[in-house]
């Protein structure tokens, strides 16, 4: 479930709420109970570093092994493919 930052218009009283998505907005502040209680935007809590997973690296029952990481080369390093004369 993710956090969100509240803060109130009215008295400045601000809390951190752990909500699901599909919960209803809060919207009466806990402190002065005027119904100026709003949904802060915040930066993300996370990053995304490193190669990444596979869809391959919890599958098969080894229990624990990924699967080997891969790196992928960009079209412009990749040898071009031979055509063969088309024969008549």
């Amino acid at each position: 479930m993710p956090i969100y930052a509240y803060r109130c218009d009215e008295c400045g009283f601000a809390k951190d709420v752990l909500q699901k998505v599909s919960d209803p907005q809060l919207t009466d502040c806990p402190s002065c109970g005027k119904s100026s209680f709003k949904k802060q935007v915040t930066a993300a809590g996370f990053q995304l570093k490193g190669t990444g997973w596979y869809v391959t690296d919890f599958r098969g029952g080894s229990g624990g092994t990924s699967a080997p990481a891969t790196t992928a080369e960009s079209p412009a390093a990749a040898p071009a493919p031979t055509l063969a004369p088309a024969s008549e």
